[in-house]
């Protein structure tokens, strides 16, 4: 009877992990010391099959709940489609995913490029090498994606950002509306903390695929997308840079979102 129970375990442990679309799951961050809340999208699993990965990280006073339901419809079906593991972390509403100097339990820089993708690593069927996996995001979203993706440019291939807040320095009034200030410190303390100054040189030899776009009416970022897109060419650092009609609205990142995660797929092939 004992081995009977067993094996029923077994199977219903072996139909939820090869049948499961949405897993809502909380990860522990030994650097923050607490757990964060994940959610990550899988297509119907097969044995002894490996699978690219991307992960997405939400915008200002976003979380995952809000990716699935709204930002991007249809992930679950987009993972089946294309074969891809898709990982949503949650950023704290306004973390900037950023390894705060001033918060201490605010490590989100490390926790997603670090201890996230190892905690998926071991947990999920995922191919290892950095070509297969990807990291995008949209609004603050596209800042983290592009901070850590490049930060951590051996464990990811491509690098993707929507409507992204590339520089805190045009931000002006708006730097603390967006409570950058509460885990980077005051506006003056910048210096090192905006993409434009210190990711552009890594880049160069990253080896990685960028893509940037960003709507013509989002008057919030257009003019530092198009900055760091020039900043990008006079470096002559390959990268795909698109610009659409559209505002800084959930219409407009959908569709971006979705365009973004077709060619993710068309670099994963490369």
């Amino acid at each position: 009877m004992k081995k009977l129970i067993n094996l029923i375990l077994i199977f219903i442990t072996f139909s939820q992990l090869y049948s499961q679309k949405i897993i809502r799951q909380e990860v522990f961050s030994p650097k923050m010391n607490k757990k964060i809340k994940v959610i990550v999208v899988t297509p119907n699993l097969e044995a002894k099959k490996a699978y690219n990965s991307v992960y997405i990280l939400h915008g200002f006073s976003g979380n995952p709940e809000r990716i699935i339901k709204e930002d991007i419809p249809g992930l679950a079906e987009k993972s089946q489609k294309y074969g891809t593991i898709y990982i949503l972390p949650d950023g704290n509403f306004s973390s900037w995913y950023v390894d705060s100097p001033i918060v201490k339990d605010s490590q989100y820089q490390t926790f997603i490029g670090k201890e996230l993708v190892e905690f998926i690593d071991k947990n999920y069927p995922v191919k290892k090498e950095k070509a297969q996996r990807g990291i995008l995001g949209w609004s603050m979203g596209g800042y983290g994606a592009t901070n850590i993706g490049v930060t951590y440019h051996d464990t990811f291939g491509v690098v993707g950002s929507s409507c992204g807040a590339l520089d805190f320095r045009v931000f002006g009034e708006n730097y603390n509306k967006y409570q950058v200030d509460k885990v980077l410190g005051p506006f003056e303390s910048l210096k090192s903390n905006y993409l434009t100054d210190s990711k552009i040189n890594q880049m160069e030899t990253a080896q990685q695929h960028y893509i940037f776009d960003c709507g013509t009416e989002d008057v919030q970022m257009i003019e530092q997308n198009r900055k760091f897109h020039q900043a990008l060419t006079q470096k002559k650092i390959q990268h795909l840079y698109i610009e659409s009609l559209g505002a800084h609205d959930t219409k407009y990142w959908s569709r971006s979102l979705t365009n973004q995660l077709a060619l993710f797929e068309k670099y994963f092939g490369k």
